[in-house]
């Protein structure tokens, strides 16, 4: 049994709740030790249930009473010890000793304090004790509710009386057991922060089979502003029980959720849509508080991520399969395409909340079951998004979310339950991730590293180059993976970049908060010393550096990650800077004699995820799209990310797997094709069961099988005799067999030639052979029959 982690509380209630349900969910129950309000609380474990002390009088004469324990009413001393302090306004919990000498309880529900009332209980009993109802009357009616309920009718007395004499608080009053009696379906409208956001620093539970769970996991990694360098929330490393849990829940519920109606999963994603749109502004704010881009940029992430979870209101149309009436003969044919089981998704940290809006809704809408590893610098959206899938009425463990680095990756890699991986991120973990699911059977798709080209021709319009240019260099502080960080200039570039830094000076680095910022910081110290790194290599290796943007300051936020907009000029493919995807506001330019050079330049970088071209001459534009080497292509546009029904393509190193996501690819990789061929056709009770035949070329011109006769054939080449009935597997150039049934036919009786399509042993009843009418074989049955056919005609 563990303890609950450290940490900080608005107020003392918190901090004795979070301490009470963190102890139920290991076994034991709390109790207050010790306690002076308004600086100390002390918390111990309540072993063996609750103890009440008994009134004895002393003093005959004078009656006074004092308090008395009971002989042997103490059962076990628990040393398991918590303290909390009161501290700069917040309620700082500290483990003074962890350990207890005891087994957890068995059944947490036995405990006597399972029998009090929920606080929705709590308010019933007093709207029926105001309506003049008894205790038995009022027991009564809560168990219509709830049948299970433990508490006795002394216990709803008690309850009035103290209502009465106004010393209860209802909020304060918990229950051990589940709150099912007033609060019903579990899926209802979310209408409260959850307990765990309203602690300080919020630490971040796991999400499993529509439960937020605090994790057991005593390592955790601070989630950082990247402006303020403040402790927004605290990231368990989830732990290898915790992870399988989450599994076994999405497992438990696939055969339920695979076999809901597709237009009940489309008004699930409707209503999640309807959510989203609510509360952008809330999601948005997370974002910029974690990630650290401007709130216009991750609003606009939210707009992009709304764009997927619309298209995956369309499952009933993107699901379908195809059909083909009468393929032959009374046979149908039709396809179906069929949810793979439990996927699981991957995300990186430069779109928090849009990666994983494009890998749940596509894939639980197809009624697949999800595991959700959001990113360990940035997992807020992620469980906001969760909050609202359940609100929106996705059923318990339909999704789920754990966290953690390596080992949770690794865990999602190896786990057979896991049927298909979705990861967005750096190239090296993608390329990890992508031999390592393969290997143990599991489809993968890796979106990964990129680096993207812009070619600027000469004719191009310049004030539209350079604000395109600007924008996607730039914005969202270069770190997403459609950042436009290298352009080849066809020809003279000097005036170009002398506009060009122009406008990179004018745009203003701030905190993502202020409503004016263009760019602001990137995610950690780290990803602002690669920057920085990157940039002086390139400055060593004989680049120009035209704008440094590595020593801005921002006032008030000096602390912050903040990188201004770098340019360096006259890089060649062979720097280091050129070579590494450079995740930070850094454009480099590159020149080209000729378009077909500037296209050799960015085909033999080892990237292929976008690239575009600015000209006003069809014919410059037409040539590149047909010879450049990139899954994504913009013609005078400088991010080329199509909207969710076209694919989301990469090539060569900046994509591995089996299929895209986005578009119909992507619904093929979260589906498995499953072809069924049916026939229905009515038959006499007189009628031989025949056995049909595909067409080949013995067929009759009415698409029906040949019948024949049984008189004798013309001899032909031997002198073996007639055929007569079925003997020897008789094959035709294409490979099918010719069967009859076994037995023996009556001169002017028909039989149906026809091709099973399966191979009959002696054993069904059906002979597979032709024999001769003395039981011998002909080997040449075949001649026989084409001789009599022609002479049939």
């Amino acid at each position: 049994m563990l303890p609950p982690p450290p940490g900080s509380f608005p107020d003392r209630e918190e901090l004795i709740q979070h301490v009470g349900e963190f102890g139920i969910s290991q076994g034991y129950v709390v109790t207050i030790k010790q306690s002076k309000k308004e600086k100390v609380v002390v918390l111990g474990c309540q072993r063996g249930g609750v103890y009440r002390n008994r009134r004895k009088t002393i003093d005959d004469g004078t009656s006074e009473l004092v308090r008395k324990r009971k002989s042997g009413s103490r059962l076990t001393n628990c040393p398991f010890e918590l303290v909390g302090k009161k501290d700069d306004g917040f309620w700082v919990l500290s483990v003074k000793n962890g350990s207890h000498n005891h087994e957890p309880l068995s059944d947490i529900t036995q405990h006597p304090s399972a029998r009090r009332f929920t606080e929705d209980e709590v308010l019933l009993i007093k709207e029926m004790t105001e309506a003049g109802l008894k205790p038995r009357q009022i027991l009564k009616r809560l168990r219509q509710h709830n049948p299970e309920l433990l508490s006795t009718p002394k216990h709803v007395y008690n309850i009035k009386t103290k209502l009465r004499q106004g010393n209860l608080t209802v909020k304060r009053y918990k229950t051990l057991r589940p709150q099912t009696s007033a609060q019903g379906n579990s899926n209802s409208s979310v209408t409260s922060e959850p307990s765990w956001r309203q602690r300080y620093p919020p630490r971040v539970p796991n999400f499993i089979g529509g439960m937020f769970i605090d994790s057991q996991s005593r390592t955790s990694i601070d989630v950082i502003n990247p402006a303020t360098q403040q402790v927004v929330s605290q990231v368990p490393l989830t732990t290898g029980e915790e992870f399988r849990a989450a599994v076994f829940a999405a497992k438990c519920s696939l055969p339920s959720w695979r076999n809901t109606p597709v237009m009940t999963r489309q008004r699930i994603m409707f209503r999640f849509q309807e959510l989203i749109r609510r509360d952008i502004d809330k999601i948005a704010q997370n974002i910029t508080s974690e990630q650290g881009k401007t709130l216009k940029d991750a609003r606009n992430e939210m707009l992009r991520g709304l764009e997927v979870v619309e298209h995956a209101c369309g499952m009933t149309s993107l699901q379908m399969g195809e059909f083909v009436s009468n393929i032959r003969s009374g046979v149908d044919t039709y396809s179906l395409r069929e949810p793979l089981g439990v996927c699981a998704g991957i995300c990186p940290s430069n779109f928090p909340a849009l990666v994983p809006l494009l890998m749940f809704p596509i894939a639980v809408a197809c009624g697949n079951t999800f595991i959700l590893k959001p990113s360990e610098k940035d997992p807020g959206p992620c469980m906001i998004l969760a909050e609202l899938a359940m609100e929106a009425g996705l059923p318990n463990g339909v999704l789920n979310i754990v966290h953690g680095t390596n080992d949770i990756v690794n865990a999602i890699c190896d786990d057979d339950d896991i049927k298909a991986i979705t990861f967005v991120g750096p190239d090296s973990s993608g390329s990890h991730i992508h031999t390592r699911a393969s290997s143990n059977g599991k489809r993968v798709q890796s979106n990964v590293g990129a680096k993207n080209h812009a070619i600027v021709m000469p004719d191009a319009n310049m004030g539209a180059t350079l604000d395109a240019l600007a924008a996607a260099g730039f914005g969202g502080a270069g770190q997403r993976c459609t950042t436009l960080n290298t352009v080849v200039f066809v020809g003279s570039s000097k005036a170009w970049e002398e506009k060009l830094v122009e406008r990179a000076k004018a745009l203003k680095v701030n905190v993502g908060t202020d409503p004016d910022t263009d760019i602001g910081p990137v995610i950690n110290k780290m990803a602002r010393e690669k920057v920085n790194r990157l940039v002086q290599l390139g400055i060593e290796a004989g680049a120009r550096l035209i704008l440094d943007g590595r020593h801005i300051e921002v006032p008030k936020y000096e602390m912050g990650n903040f990188v201004g907009p770098t340019i360096l000029s006259d890089v060649t493919d062979g720097m280091e800077c050129y070579k590494e995807e450079i995740t930070g506001p850094v454009l480099l330019c590159m020149q080209a004699g000729s378009l077909e050079e500037a296209i050799a330049i960015v085909n033999r970088n080892r990237y292929g995820f976008g690239a575009s071209i600015f000209t006003k001459n069809g014919a410059s534009a037409r040539r590149f799209q047909t010879e450049i080497e990139a899954g994504q292509v913009g013609v005078n546009v400088p991010v080329p990310a199509p909207l969710p029904f076209f694919a989301f393509t990469g090539t060569e190193a900046s994509f591995s797997g089996d299929l895209n996501s986005h578009g119909k690819t992507g619904i093929d990789f979260y589906t498995q094709i499953k072809t069924v061929n049916q026939q229905w056709k009515d038959f006499s009770c007189n009628d031989e069961i025949p056995l049909e035949m595909p067409p080949t070329n013995f067929q009759s011109t009415d698409g029906t099988s040949l019948l024949l006769p049984t008189h004798n054939f013309p001899n032909t080449d031997d002198d073996r005799g007639h055929l007569a009935s079925p003997s020897d597997n008789l094959e035709c150039d294409n490979g099918p067999s010719f069967t009859i049934p076994h037995k023996d036919f009556q001169t002017g009786e028909a039989v149906s030639l026809g091709l099973q399509l399966r191979d009959f042993q002696n054993s069904d009843g059906v002979s597979p052979a032709l024999l001769m009418s003395d039981g011998t074989q002909d080997p040449k049955f075949l001649t026989h029959f084409l001789n009599w056919s022609r002479n049939a005609q």
